[in-house]
C-alpha cells in the first residue's frame, strides 16, 4: 500500500493555519493562576494560566510586557486577553498575550502563604536553629524519585566532588496525593540511619501544583524534627516551597544541592597543599630567624669569653662591698658619737651626780621622800642616802 506522507513540520504549519486562522481565538479572554512564571533576560515573560481542571502555556513580549500596572507572582489570578498559536519548534500551543489584568491571588499560593506565616511564627524558620553541615560528610541521604532526572545528577555530581562517598537513596513520590505521606515515610526510615551524615530531599522543577507536596505541613514538621541536618532541593532557581523554608539548607536545583553538600576533592587536597607550603615557610622562616640569632649569640663576647663577665661582676662585688663596709663603720662611729652625748646629759641629769656635790636623799620608812619639814615630826624615824652609802636617823626637832 502507498501511503500519501507528509513531514511534521508541515503537519505543524497545518495546524498553527488552522488555529491561528479561526477568529474565534483571536482576542480570547481567558482566566487563571499564574504558574512557573520566569521573567527573561530578555524582557520576555514566560508563565502558565492554569485553573483546576488544565493549563495553558503563555509567553508576553517585552513590547507588551512594558505596560503591565502591576506585578506578576506566582499563584496571582488574572485575566489575559491574547491569541492561540503554536510554537512550531517545540509543538505545543500557547497563548500570545497582548494585555492582562489582575483578578486576585490563586487558592493554591493562598494556602501556601497561609502555612507559611503559621510556621514561622512557631519558629520553624528560624535561622538559630539551622544546623550547619559537616565539613566533610561520609554518607548522604538523597530522597527523591529513584526515576527521576533530578537523582541521576546529585548522584553524578556527589560522585563527581567525592568519588568514595557512600550515597543512600530513599525512594519517594515527588507528586500527586500519596506524595507528602511517601516523603514522610521516607525521613522517617532515613532517621533509622544513625550513620548519615545529612539528608537531601527535592525534586526536579515544574509547576506549582507539581510541586505542591513540598508544601505540606506534616512534611516541614518532620523535616524540622530530623536529627541530621537537612537540604531542600526543590524545582529551580525560582521555586520555593515550604521545605526550602523550614530546612537547614535551600538549594535552589538538586545539582546545586550536591555541590553545597560535599566539598570537591580535587579543590580539598589543592586547599592542604596551600596550607603545607605555608607551614612550610612559616618554618622555614622561623628557622631561619633562630638560626640568626644563634649565630649572633655564638659571635658575641660574652659567648666566646664566659669568664669575663665573671670576673667583672666579681670585682663590682668587691666594690660593693668595701663600700659597705665604709658605710656600716661610719654609721657605728654616728651612733657611738651620739650615744656618749646622750650618756653625758643623762650623766649630769642623773641624782647620784648631784649627791657627789654633796646633797643627800632623804626617805622615810615607807619610802616618801621627805621635801618639806612638815612631813616627818620629831622622833620619826627617816633614812638618808648619801653618795657613798645610807645613814639612818630620828628626827629631834624640825624648822619650818
Amino acid at each position: 500500500m502507498a501511503f500519501n506522507t507528509i513531514t511534521v513540520s508541515q503537519l505543524t504549519y497545518a495546524l498553527k493555519r488552522l488555529i491561528e486562522d479561526n477568529f474565534l481565538l483571536e482576542g480570547v479572554w481567558v482566566q487563571g493562576e499564574i504558574s512557573n512564571y520566569t521573567a527573561h533576560s530578555s524582557g520576555h515573560l514566560y508563565f502558565t494560566l492554569k485553573d483546576a481542571g488544565a493549563c495553558l502555556k503563555c509567553v508576553m513580549f517585552k513590547s507588551q510586557a512594558r505596560g503591565l500596572k502591576f506585578k506578576l507572582a506566582e499563584g496571582q489570578q488574572v485575566a489575559v486577553r491574547g491569541r492561540i498559536g503554536i510554537y512550531e519548534k517545540s509543538g505545543q500551543y500557547q497563548l500570545y498575550v497582548e494585555e492582562m489584568t489582575p483578578s486576585g491571588m490563586g487558592d493554591l499560593y493562598q494556602a501556601f502563604l497561609k502555612l507559611k506565616a503559621k510556621l514561622e511564627q512557631e519558629g520553624l524558620f528560624a535561622p538559630e536553629r539551622k544546623r550547619k553541615l559537616p565539613p566533610l560528610p561520609q554518607k548522604i541521604g538523597v530522597i527523591t524519585s529513584p526515576t527521576g532526572a533530578a537523582v541521576q545528577d546529585i548522584i553524578k555530581i556527589l560522585r563527581r566532588r567525592r568519588p568514595n562517598l557512600d550515597i543512600l537513596i530513599f525512594p519517594a513520590q515527588v507528586q500527586g496525593a500519596e506524595a507528602p505521606a511517601s516523603l514522610i515515610k521516607a525521613l522517617n526510615e532515613a532517621a533509622r540511619f544513625q550513620h548519615l551524615d545529612l539528608i537531601i530531599i527535592g525534586r526536579g522543577g515544574g509547576s506549582l501544583e507539581e510541586l505542591w507536596a513540598f508544601n505540606d505541613e506534616q512534611l516541614a514538621r518532620t523535616i524540622a524534627d530530623f536529627p541530621k541536618p537537612v537540604i531542600s532541593a526543590v524545582g529551580h532557581e525560582t521555586d520555593f516551597t515550604i521545605a526550602d523554608f523550614v530546612a537547614d539548607l535551600r538549594a535552589p536545583t538538586p545539582s546545586a544541592a550536591a555541590e553545597l553538600a560535599v566539598p570537591d576533592q580535587q579543590n580539598l587536597a589543592n586547599q592542604i597543599r596551600q596550607y603545607q607550603n605555608r607551614i612550610y615557610r612559616s618554618v622555614n622562616l622561623k628557622l631561619e630567624t633562630e638560626r640568626r640569632m644563634l649565630q649572633k649569640i655564638v659571635r658575641s663576647r660574652v659567648f666566646g669569653y664566659p669568664k669575663e663577665l665573671i670576673n667583672t661582676r666579681r670585682q663590682e662585688v668587691d666594690l660593693l662591698n668595701e663600700r659597705m663596709l665604709r658605710q656600716v663603720k661610719g654609721s657605728l662611729s654616728l651612733n657611738r658619737e651620739r650615744f656618749l652625748k646622750v650618756l653625758g646629759q643623762l650623766e649630769t641629769l642623773s641624782p647620784l651626780a648631784t649627791l657627789q656635790r654633796g646633797y643627800s636623799i632623804v626617805q622615810k620608812n615607807d619610802g616618801a621622800f621627805v621635801k618639806h619639814s612638815a612631813q616627818v615630826e620629831p622622833g620619826d624615824p627617816v633614812k638618808i642616802t648619801l653618795a657613798s652609802g645610807k645613814i639612818n636617823c630620828e628626827v629631834l626637832s624640825k624648822e619650818s
